[in-house]
């Protein structure tokens, strides 16, 4: 396992190899700051809680201080834990670069926030078909019934209703680096990511490529 975190910028286009318009993801990727190292010995698994986007250290209460200055004087806004297979490469405060954990044409999971549609009905949360739109049926966008008052005379659990949509962890898997500019920290993905521009993504290694 590996990974780093980044941001994304937004979607562009770009012409591979072989003269292919692709569509890509732009994601300032690093640079990464190693702010602890998780162990076998200590933790039970090996993994790099990584910093992302310096903060001025007076910015955050006195907790996360005493905790930022164990690898360093930097603070960060970000904050994820990675797994690693390897850790012993890494030192508390290095700097990860993302020429430094991955490469063009590699296979990538993605992870981000949803962007967030506030409360929705249930064609467009659970694509519903919804009922006639003419004759008067007065049935429309409603969900219909919720389950008869004999029998099971309650709602089922998980019955699909509306309700809150989005703004939820997502992760897109087996996405290809297309390109990579390390001396401008940039990723460029093939496809779409989850979150919205500027939102804070990790990329890891696919597990199921």
């Amino acid at each position: 396992m590996k990974g780093i975190i980044g941001k994304k910028l937004g979607m562009t286009q770009i012409y591979n190899e072989a003269g292919e318009l692709v569509p890509v993801t732009v994601i300032e990727a690093g640079p990464a700051y190693v702010v602890q190292k998780k162990t076998k010995d200590k933790d039970g698994y090996s993994a790099l809680q990584l910093g992302f986007q310096i903060k001025k250290i007076e910015k955050v209460n006195k907790a996360l201080q005493g905790h930022f200055k164990k690898s360093g004087d930097k603070a960060f806004y970000f904050l994820k834990e990675v797994k690693f297979d390897d850790i012993s490469q890494f030192e508390a405060g290095q700097e990860i670069k993302v020429s430094d954990v991955f490469s063009e044409g590699e296979i990538v999971d993605v992870t981000g926030v949803s962007k967030g549609k506030g409360f929705q009905g249930v064609m467009k949360r659970h694509n519903f078909k919804g009922g006639r739109a003419t004759h008067g049926s007065m049935f429309h966008r409603a969900p219909g019934s919720a389950g008869s008052s004999a029998y099971p005379s309650r709602v089922w659990k998980g019955k699909r209703y509306p309700g809150h949509m989005g703004n939820e962890q997502v992760t897109t898997q087996n996405l290809k680096i297309e390109k990579i500019f390390p001396e401008k920290n940039l990723m460029l993905i093939k496809g779409a990511i989850p979150g919205s521009t500027n939102s804070f993504v990790v990329i890891k290694n696919a597990i199921k490529k």
